[in-house]
């Protein structure tokens, strides 16, 4: 039922923690480890802490991409962090995200830590040399759409998604708002994409990588059951480069690692090699709803 209580705020906030909704758990007005514990470390440089969240997803697509061409720098291990059980306020995580969330990702090799998702790709392609163009029109346009979608997204799932879903109660106002930012964000992407096969262009990139978990998920319906609340069919251009992109094995791998929803097959966990995905099964391995 609808909350139309007027809200007054103090003259000064205090935090409640019994009125966060679904999410309560994981949200605190202070930063900071909650706990010691020590992060599980792999056999690889490349050590992944993550859930299968949308920004999750963008890292494991990336390596699994790097993966599929053949790039064996990229062999890496997935830890999986439990988000709604406080794995990222441990104090081994904090080490490596100060900010507590995922995904987070130590190169050993280089002995670099990474956070927030968007530094993760433009520091992985770089580092392999694939999926960022050399020429820097075409550089600059896919960083235009990467910076893009860590803008963005923010409205689509911290305000789109919590509003119209997880929140305790339904607010006209609220889902309204961020209803019309949504679908002037998908408006956006269609016209990007009705001349072009990609999101920058021609060529596939970490671009794509990064706006497909978000936008991409959503047109399908599988980002907050809403593809019919927004009217998702009347983006074509949309839906064709989404439909297209789900359907890379990459794509589909890199869904799968730190699942933690949906059935157990279309799960993988403790991901270490390209040996650890059986190719043959991929058809039936389509993966389900976000986390």
């Amino acid at each position: 039922m609808p909350d139309n209580t007027e809200y007054t705020p103090p003259r000064v906030w205090n935090w409640d923690a019994k009125n966060g909704g679904e999410w309560a758990s994981i949200n605190r007005p202070i930063a900071g480890a909650t706990h010691e514990k020590d992060l599980p470390r792999g056999r690889h440089p490349l050590q992944l802490y993550s859930l299968a969240t949308p920004n999750g997803q963008k890292v494991t697509i990336l390596l699994e991409e790097l993966l599929a061409l053949g790039v064996a720098g990229a062999e890496y291990d997935a830890h999986l962090i439990r988000i709604g059980e406080g794995d990222q306020f441990s104090s081994g995580f904090v080490a490596v995200n100060p900010n507590s969330k995922i995904p987070a990702l130590i190169d050993a090799e280089a002995g670099i830590r990474l956070f927030e998702s968007g530094a993760i790709l433009l520091y992985l392609a770089e580092k392999f040399g694939h999926f960022l163009p050399g020429e820097r029109a075409a550089r600059s346009e896919a960083l235009n759409w990467l910076f893009w979608l860590q803008g963005s997204a923010p409205y689509l799932g911290g305000g789109f998604g919590h509003f119209y879903k997880y929140a305790p109660v339904k607010i006209r106002y609220a889902i309204d708002r961020f209803t019309m930012e949504a679908k002037r964000q998908m408006d956006l992407l269609d016209r990007q994409l009705a001349d072009r096969p990609f999101i920058g262009g021609d060529d596939y990139t970490i671009a794509d990588i990064a706006i497909f978990p978000w936008y991409g998920a959503l047109v399908l319906n599988e980002g907050y059951e809403a593809a019919e609340f927004l009217d998702a069919e009347r983006y074509t251009n949309l839906l064709r480069w989404a439909r297209e992109i789900a359907a890379r094995p990459a794509v589909i791998r890199g869904r799968m690692v730190n699942r933690v929803s949906g059935p157990p097959e279309g799960q993988l966990h403790e991901r270490h090699d390209a040996s650890d995905f059986d190719l043959r099964t991929q058809d039936r391995l389509a993966p389900e709803g976000d986390a």
